[in-house]
């Protein structure tokens, strides 16, 4: 069981270049399913998640592989030989749902079990059932199996969702380019990840347009083919290192990343006192002065402050003076990581989804446990704040969404390995 040894009190300094988006490149990668030749993405991150994606679909016949040592995927979809995904392969992360619209819009059936990924409570796909129903599929539903298929082409629709979800707008999306007809969707989820999909099946001859407004219009086509295309950076892990930048203290420039996807979060953090200056595809930041506590956070969909930057954030506030509170809107299950923060002294009482954190003087190290993903990066930020060695098990869920976390934080001064 590998575990990361952090010894905390090390300010970080330098340049930070960003990793390219595991929340695009998973729905991208389902895509290639659709397009029927060879894809080539470039911006891949080398994270346990894309590796489990190629592992589906190598499993439906596909050729998947990174091409060299670099981050560049080339998928080849020519021949699908399977439209079912074993329960082993959904199980190993939450957005394998994604080949569900990408296999019914290219064979007409997909048959697949409930996925897995992080526990964050009831995350159910009656959204994404009740949609790919209104298009014509017909789906039976049996001890946790889903057989789904289609008689002829799905049709288009007119889908209103009763939540902006960010997993049904996308699989509306892949079931649709393929479609007969229009498929609109009304109250879309608009993240920026979103879009990047609409522009990549766009590349590949989709007709999709509205993507990143509430209302998204997709016109079907008889037929997508390959393309090149460079998946967007990850405003959640960029985010991540500016928050461990603000626990631990110092300086960094994050480059390779687009500061106007994340507002919400970067106003979070000058409210605590850091300094922040963009330019171009660049993150100055710079955390000198002892932090302060911030006004109410309330997760909300995009361009509210992002679920999956609670935990880092909480943990960097941890040590702000006064007391900042946290109201989780989008999970049930997010506030996992306050027990490991609490091990390394923090102050913060949960009651529902309220979490109050009163700053400390100090954190110390500690042993804790990644309770999932962004909780487990939450705890590697405090670690790096806290004084005395910390060691964070369970890492198997940060790999999931971050490239040799370790290596990255150690070239900004980070006293930090992998045993």
């Amino acid at each position: 069981m590998q575990k990361l040894i952090i010894n905390g009190g090390k300010r970080l300094g330098g340049e930070i270049a960003v990793q390219g988006s595991k929340n695009a490149t998973l729905p991208i990668m389902a895509a290639a399913v659709l397009c029927g030749g060879e894809t080539v993405l470039h911006n891949c991150p080398r994270i346990s998640d894309v590796y489990s994606a190629m592992k589906i679909l190598t499993y439906l016949g596909c050729k998947a592989g990174f091409d060299g040592s670099g981050n560049t995927v080339v998928i080849s979809s020519e021949t699908i030989s399977a439209n079912d995904i074993s329960d082993e392969l959904m199980r190993e992360m939450r957005s394998s749902i994604f080949f569900l619209g990408a296999l019914i819009g290219r064979t007409g059936r997909c048959r697949i079990t409930l996925p897995g990924g992080c526990d964050l409570g009831p995350r159910p796909i009656d959204m994404h059932l009740s949609a790919l129903r209104k298009m014509g599929a017909v789906i039976r539903e049996e001890y946790g199996v889903l057989d789904c298929f289609a008689d002829g082409r799905l049709h288009g629709a007119k889908i209103n969702l009763s939540f902006p979800s960010v997993g049904t707008t996308e699989n509306i999306m892949l079931a649709a380019v393929l479609a007969k007809g229009v498929t609109v969707i009304q109250n879309a989820a608009r993240e920026p990840e979103i879009s990047d999909l609409a522009d990549f099946l766009n590349k590949c001859g989709a007709d999709i347009h509205g993507a990143g407004s509430s209302r998204i219009t997709v016109n079907g086509t008889e037929k997508l083919h390959g393309c090149e295309y460079t998946v967007m950076p990850d405003r959640i892990a960029c985010a991540t290192y500016l928050a461990c930048t603000a626990a631990a203290g110092g300086e960094i420039i994050a480059s390779r990343c687009r500061p106007s996807d994340m507002e919400s979060i970067l106003g979070v953090f000058e409210q605590m006192g850091c300094i922040v200056h963009t330019h171009g595809e660049k993150i100055y930041f710079s955390a000198n002065s002892p932090l302060r506590a911030v006004d109410p956070i309330r997760t909300m969909v995009y361009p509210g402050f992002p679920t999956d930057a609670q935990a880092f954030v909480m943990a960097a506030l941890c040590k702000a003076k006064g007391t900042s509170v946290f109201v989780e809107n989008i999970f049930e299950n997010r506030y996992k990581h306050v027990d490991g923060l609490k091990r390394m002294s923090a102050d913060i009482l949960v009651e529902g989804k309220v979490a109050v954190i009163e700053g400390v003087p100090r954190l110390y190290g500690a042993k804790a446990a990644a309770p999932d993903l962004r909780g487990g990066a939450g705890l590697v930020a405090a670690a790096l704040s806290a004084e005395g060695t910390s060691e964070i098990s369970n890492i198997h869920y940060i790999d999931r969404g971050y490239e040799d976390i370790e290596k990255v934080l150690a070239s900004a001064g980070a006293d930090i390995k992998r045993e």
